[in-house]
Parts: C-alpha cells; sequence; structure tokens
C-alpha cells in the first residue's frame, strides 16, 4: 500500500500568465506557496485483475481505459500502472471549484503513488511536467501550469514560465521568521460557493490578446511583491494582493460577482490590505492580507464565511506510507 500527500496552494499574483498561450509569446511570473491542506492518494496492489477507483463516487472496470475519472486514467496510462489495483482520493477541503488548485494536486498526487507502486522514484520536476501533459494536452483542461509545480515542489515559490516552454522553480530564500510573520498576516474564508472554473478559466485564456497589458502587470506585480518580502515590507506586500485583484477581475466575467465584491469591500473596510478570490475566481476561498491588529474585526465583518486557518507548507508531493508489495 502506497500513501501520497500532496499539498494545496495558495497563488497570491500572476495568475494568467501561466497560460502557455500566454507566456510563450510574453513570458510569466507567478507567485505561489503551498499549504498545509492536503490531497491524499492510496493505491493498494488488489487480487483481482480489476481497476478499483474510489472519490466521490466508485468505478470498478476490467480495464483501465473504461474509467470516467480522467485524471486517473491517464495517470495509470502515462506510469504504465494499468490493472490489480484500488486507488482512492481523500481531500482535507471541498476537492472542487475552491481554487487552491485541487485537481492538480490530484493528479501530481496520482503520478507520485503510481510511480511508488511500481517502485520507481522521479523528481518534482518530472512529476509537474506529466500532470501538465495530462491535464492540457490529454484531458485538454482550460488552464495554466503554476497549480501542477507548486503541488510537486511546495514551499513558497516564485515560478518563471519561459518563452521557449521552460519553467523555472525558484527558492526565495526567506527566513522562517519572516515567513511565520506573513503567514500570521493572511487570513482564508470559505464563501460557500463552489463553481466549476472551466467556463472562467475557458474566458480568460480567449481574451489573453484582449488583456495583455493587464497581463503584464500581473506579471509585473508578481515581481513587485518577491521584492517586497526579500525586503520585508509586508504591508506594500498586502497593497500589491489589492492591485493584483483589480487586475484580474477584468480578465473574465465569471471572475467576481455582486457578493464576493461585497465580502471583500467589507474585509477592506475592517482592516484588511489586500486580497483576492482564489483560484480562476468566482467563488471557493477568499484570501486577505490583514494585520494582527485588526484581525477579529474582519472576523466579525465576514461572520456569514468560516474561516480555514492555515501554515505554509515548504514540501511538495511526498510518499508518507509504503508497505510495499
Amino acid at each position: 500500500m502506497i500513501v501520497v500527500r500532496t499539498p494545496l496552494r495558495i497563488s497570491f499574483l500572476g495568475g494568467g500568465t501561466d497560460f502557455p498561450e500566454y507566456y510563450r509569446e510574453h513570458s510569466g511570473a507567478v507567485l505561489s506557496t503551498a499549504i498545509d491542506k492536503y490531497i491524499y492518494v492510496i493505491v493498494k496492489q488488489r487480487f483481482d485483475h480489476k481497476v478499483y477507483v474510489n472519490y466521490s463516487k466508485k468505478e470498478i472496470v476490467e480495464n483501465f481505459t473504461e474509467l470516467d475519472h480522467e485524471l486517473v486514467r491517464e495517470a495509470m496510462r502515462v506510469t504504465e500502472v494499468e490493472q490489480g489495483v484500488e486507488i482512492t482520493t481523500l481531500a482535507d477541503v471541498p476537492s472542487s471549484g475552491t481554487g487552491l488548485g485541487s485537481s492538480s494536486s490530484v493528479t501530481v498526487g496520482l503520478l507520485q503513488a503510481l510511480y511508488a507502486f511500481r517502485g520507481h522514484l522521479v523528481t518534482a520536476e518530472t512529476l509537474a511536467r506529466q500532470a501538465c501533459e495530462i491535464e492540457i494536452e490529454r484531458c485538454g483542461k482550460p488552464i495554466g501550469v503554476q497549480d501542477q509545480y507548486i503541488a510537486a515542489y511546495g514551499g513558497l515559490r516564485q515560478l518563471d514560465f519561459q518563452e521557449d516552454g521552460k519553467v523555472s522553480v525558484i527558492d526565495l530564500g526567506l527566513g522562517q521568521e519572516l515567513l511565520l510573520r506573513l503567514n500570521r498576516n493572511l487570513m482564508l474564508f470559505y464563501t460557500h460557493i463552489t463553481r466549476p472554473s472551466a467556463s472562467v478559466l475557458t474566458e480568460q485564456r480567449d481574451n489573453i490578446g484582449e488583456r495583455r497589458a493587464s497581463l503584464v502587470g500581473l506579471r509585473n506585480l508578481a515581481l513587485q511583491a518577491r521584492d517586497c518580502l526579500k525586503s520585508d515590507d509586508l504591508s506594500e506586500f498586502g497593497e500589491l494582493l489589492h492591485q493584483g485583484w483589480e487586475l484580474k477581475k477584468g480578465l473574465a466575467s465569471g471572475v467576481t460577482n455582486i457578493t464576493l465584491d461585497e465580502h471583500y469591500r467589507a474585509a477592506r473596510e475592517a482592516g484588511a490590505l489586500g486580497g483576492k478570490i482564489s483560484g480562476a475566481g468566482g467563488g471557493g476561498f477568499l484570501l486577505l492580507y490583514c494585520p494582527l491588529a485588526y484581525q477579529d474585526d474582519v472576523r466579525n465583518a465576514l461572520s456569514s464565511l468560516r474561516e480555514l486557518p492555515f501554515a505554509f507548507d515548504s514540501d511538495g508531493s511526498r510518499v508518507v506510507f509504503n508497505l510495499g508489495r
């Protein structure tokens, strides 16, 4: 039996510049962090040759090609694990529509677990690259490539996307005391709204040509935010989140709505310096940068929402249990 734990993520700035359709012409940059909320993938050998998959439903098939769960199906194809296994996925938070990168964490975790089941050790780069291939090329999802890399590598990272297709994963070298202070000034609230991200992301991808200036601005903000962290200017980091949210709202019509705008306005009036809706937008989690002195005021202003305490996670996807076959 193999158990793999893969972190979810929070993307601070630069989202949208990780679409291949954008960065292969202009290059992109994202500032993102893994958090201590996880996707778990369990792979167990079966006595028979069937394939069992347990998620929000249960599938039992004779051949992996018959699976409805396309991420499991394609991960099995890539890793060449074709029969005689039971695969279970579990999540710490709702596994879809939350904007925390769960789909990519599932894909990275599946690859890690299936390779471990075969006795193979693979690099974070391989996991991220193959997860991108599965989601974007094989399954045709209208997404970028940041989530797969942060899930595989972990930590708080700058991700650079080059015109030649190369992705650079950069550790900012921030001290633990600074990371702890930053973490304490971040708040995460569940909006109780889940949405399929595909429609928002498809529109966002289709709008790349018309929104090029905004995407350049988001890339530049990600680099400015990196510099703020390196110079220990956390208040300016919070203000940059607000600037990024104002730009991101113009990328697609479904990024925000009246309810989300009201939550964000109330949080800012209560003392939050900036923030954003996680992921593609439209629902999921509301991330806020708020000094400690004002956090209780923000909680009162958002009393209808559920807060999710979290911590940064320095680890990417990893095998946490391996009983062997």
